[in-house]
């Protein structure tokens, strides 16, 4: 007891007692408090006020690189007080210093001189005094004093705060209920590159960056349209980020616009952190992996389904657009098609198919016909199955889930890993592994060429969200085949058709134009000559059908 009592009273400091208790009533009463000081007001016409109320709000005291410049403005012989408040990093000190403080501060032709003077200056040239506006600093300041190119009029605090936080110069003067917005943004942004995950032979190679205005501009750059309209929303009550959504306004349909704005206007959120998340949430059917809008990092690819009558959506931070409505055969496209000769684009749509299927099926055909239907296997293969698989421990099912992970494992490490080591990675997870697994028996030869073929498909899909659809659904397919072979695989394609046709895309059905089923005339899996598209598609209900006239070659035709 004496030694317990011993070890007890070394770790126990009984002299030093702490305690921490959080009120909650009192934590309310400042929260409270806090949020009335900082509730959405107006400007104040008087500046002191003012900056006390952003000092609060910003917290400057501890905010390092919110700046606050106070001085005096000279104007007409009077001085006012000012002050103007930025962020260090995404502004222009350079436009600061020459289109802001300078005019204001120093003397000028435009301000040395008083009223008087103007006065006299009428009366000398016979011009009748009551001609002459009355000196009035608002307009004065607006019109003479400020060169820069950008100004705005702001009265509202929670616009200014705003702004502020976007990276713009505001402007504060006593007297003078509102404050100027001046843009002077200026921040590190990555240069336009090549597209990185839809590379193509044939077609641009610049790709969208992080920054909002810079994608707009490539866009507007590209499409040379007065029509094109890129209308600005800010989602998020917390971290307040800009959305851009582009459209046509002579083609795209009016109702599939307001769509799209509705549920952007409509997120009861504090954040959105990048373009998926965004994605995740304006979707029709939010609970299936099935990719339901066109995600994009290339300028071509947005510009062309622009002009096809949909709408693009550019959020600011993220090198990717979405592009409504979608649907399947949409994922199955990639841009090259149009720049290559039709006949080519057919044949490589088909290979994507061909490949589609064989990652969604192949697996499960291979366990449904060793399991349930080896009949149909030629006899010298059936015994070449069933002699490698005679020192293999493991079920058919156990064996073909266990490489399926496995090769899941190992893409997932190879997109992780730095770059340098991602080809090792792959090399040694497909090679050397595989090899031992197969001289330890643990699986068979044929099953590695079975994995093998099917992740190789499995990059064939252009679309990353579709890939990934149809990797996940493999393992469903896998489970049926291993309960009911043949049937089993059937039940799933009829389930999964069925699932796809219930699905729509802000109100266009997934698999237009097969079902419903269109006219012959719509553009469906196979391309048509660039000559013959003379409509656009149907389902999208565009203002504009046409495209080109019957007789688009007139050169050839006359």
């Amino acid at each position: 007891m004496n030694i317990k009592k011993f070890f007890k009273d070394l770790i126990d400091d009984n002299n030093n007692e702490y305690t921490f208790v959080l009120n909650d009533k009192a934590n309310t009463e400042d929260l409270v408090q806090t949020d009335e000081l900082i509730q959405s007001t107006n400007v104040y016409p008087t500046i002191d006020v003012n900056l006390e109320y952003l000092t609060t709000r910003f917290n400057t005291m501890i905010n390092s690189d919110i700046k606050i410049r106070k001085f005096l403005i000279n104007a007409k012989g009077r001085q006012f007080k000012a002050f103007i408040i930025y962020i260090d990093g995404l502004v222009n000190d350079v436009s600061i210093n020459d289109f802001i403080l300078k005019p204001l501060m120093l003397k000028n032709y435009s301000n040395q001189f008083d009223e008087n003077q103007i006065i006299s200056q009428a009366i000398t040239s016979n011009i009748s005094v009551r001609k002459i506006k009355k000196f009035n600093i608002k307009d004065y300041i607006y019109e003479c004093l400020l060169p820069q190119n950008d100004v705005q009029k702001c009265d509202n605090f929670d616009k200014i705060t705003d702004a502020i936080s976007s990276g713009n110069c505001l402007l504060f003067i006593d007297t003078i209920n509102f404050a100027f917005d001046i843009s002077v943004k200026k921040f590190e942004q990555r240069s336009i590159a090549e597209p990185k995950n839809e590379s193509v032979v044939m077609g641009s190679q610049e790709a969208f960056v992080e920054t909002l205005r810079t994608n707009t501009s490539m866009i507007r750059r590209n499409l040379t349209n007065e029509n094109l309209v890129i209308e600005s929303i800010t989602i998020g009550k917390t971290g307040k980020n800009k959305t851009a959504v582009c459209y046509l306004k002579n083609i795209a349909n009016s109702d599939l616009i307001a769509e799209v704005k509705y549920r952007i206007n409509n997120l009861d959120i504090d954040y959105l952190v990048s373009i998926g998340e965004l994605e995740q949430v304006i979707k029709d059917d939010i609970h299936t992996s099935v990719p339901e809008l066109i995600t994009t990092e290339r300028v071509d690819k947005a510009i062309s389904y622009l002009l096809q009558g949909r709408v693009v959506v550019v959020y600011n931070g993220s090198p990717y657009v979405l592009i409504m409505p979608a649907t399947l055969l949409d994922f199955l496209t990639v841009q090259e098609d149009s720049n290559i000769n039709y006949i080519f684009a057919n044949m490589l749509k088909i290979i994507r198919v061909f490949s589609s299927v064989i990652t969604l099926l192949l697996p499960g055909l291979y366990i449904a016909i060793t399991t349930f239907h080896d009949e149909l296997i030629p006899t010298e293969l059936l015994f070449s199955i069933v002699e490698s698989r005679i020192k293999v421990p493991f079920l058919f099912i156990v064996e073909i889930v266990l490489m399926e992970l496995s090769f899941e494992i190992i893409r997932e490490a190879g997109l992780r890993v730095p770059s340098p080591l991602g080809n090792t990675v792959g090399i040694v997870g497909a090679l050397v592994l595989g090899q031992a697994a197969v001289q330890a028996n643990i699986v068979s030869p044929i099953l590695i060429i079975i994995v093998a073929i099917t992740g190789i498909t499995s990059f064939a899909i252009p679309d990353y969200n579709l890939s990934f659809h149809f990797r996940i659904s493999r393992f469903a397919y896998i489970l049926l085949g291993a309960l009911a072979g043949f049937l089993g695989l059937g039940i799933g394609i009829f389930m999964h058709i069925t699932l796809l046709s219930s699905l729509h895309s802000f109100g266009v059905a997934y698999l237009s134009p097969y079902a419903p089923l269109k006219p012959s005339r719509e553009n469906g899996l196979l391309a048509k000559p660039i000559w013959k598209k003379e409509t656009r598609n149907s389902f999208l209900a565009p203002n504009k059908k046409q495209v080109q006239g019957k007789k688009s070659l007139k050169w050839k035709r006359g």
